[in-house]
């Protein structure tokens, strides 16, 4: 993921962070993928002129200020922001990068990555209610996202069973929707969904999916899920790495945010 300058950000002062995780500053979507799973980090989607797609982006404290008018340019219409981790870690840039991509006209939304072996799911979800997870029915916020993917801290699957790995998704699920309303979206690999919960179809009726694959298609789904939300489809975009495609139009994007 490339850093980037910007002069246009907003202004709004840093909060202070404070963490035991030993580098939450690099732990963002797709962070672990490259690790465990075939992927082309380049990998660009396969032409699809009549599908109706909107460019997106995620970022985190790695990229701090980000160039939002460079992304408008490039039509990117929507970001995700990373606000939180476990539950002591808050992103020190994410309301500069919250903030910015608003003020240039994007939907934005709010993540959070998980660590499921340092406390529980609802635990882990109040703690990203509190800082940055909130949802508001404005048109210009996305559902809250819960990032689910390899631990960068040791086993793959954070020690837990399948059937807690469940557990434990379904405890952060229920509590985001009922501080917001939302089901959250869930973003992960489907490789790592077959290993750490089984291919589970529990969520597939609820929550929308996010999945990442660096390569010309999404691929495989995890079960359930017969279509996919948002694609996140390389790691080395323009401008901040982490590039993804809404599948839908833009009218549709802001349906999702509306609820």
């Amino acid at each position: 993921m490339a850093s980037t300058t910007d002069t246009e950000t907003d202004s709004t002062p840093s909060r202070a962070q404070s963490s035991p995780v030993p580098h939450p500053e690099r732990d963002w979507m797709g962070s672990t993928l490259s690790a465990h799973e075939k992927a082309s980090p380049k990998a660009a989607p396969a032409a699809t002129p009549d599908a109706a797609t909107v460019e997106g982006v995620d970022v985190s404290n790695y990229q701090g200020s980000v160039n939002w008018t460079s992304l408008w340019n490039k039509n990117v219409r929507f970001a995700y922001v990373k606000a939180t981790e476990s539950t002591t870690y808050t992103n020190p840039a994410f309301s500069s990068q919250y903030n910015g991509a608003f003020k240039k006209g994007m939907i934005r939304g709010a993540y959070h990555f998980a660590l499921p072996d340092k406390s529980g799911g609802a635990e882990q979800a109040d703690f990203f209610l509190r800082n940055g997870g909130a949802w508001s029915d404005d048109g210009k916020t996305l559902p809250p996202v819960v990032d689910m993917e390899y631990s960068p801290y040791g086993a793959p699957c954070y020690g837990k069973t399948k059937a807690q790995m469940v557990g434990w998704i379904k405890d952060f699920s229920d509590r985001v929707k009922s501080g917001t309303g939302r089901d959250p979206v869930i973003y992960t690999s489907t490789g790592w969904w077959k290993s750490c919960t089984g291919n589970s179809g529990a969520f597939a009726s609820e929550n929308p999916l996010w999945v990442a694959r660096y390569a010309a298609t999404p691929g495989e789904l995890p079960t359930g899920w017969k279509t996919h939300t948002i694609w996140q489809y390389t790691s080395t975009g323009p401008v901040v790495g982490d590039h993804n495609r809404f599948n839908g139009s833009l009218s549709a994007l802001k349906a999702l945010a509306k609820g």
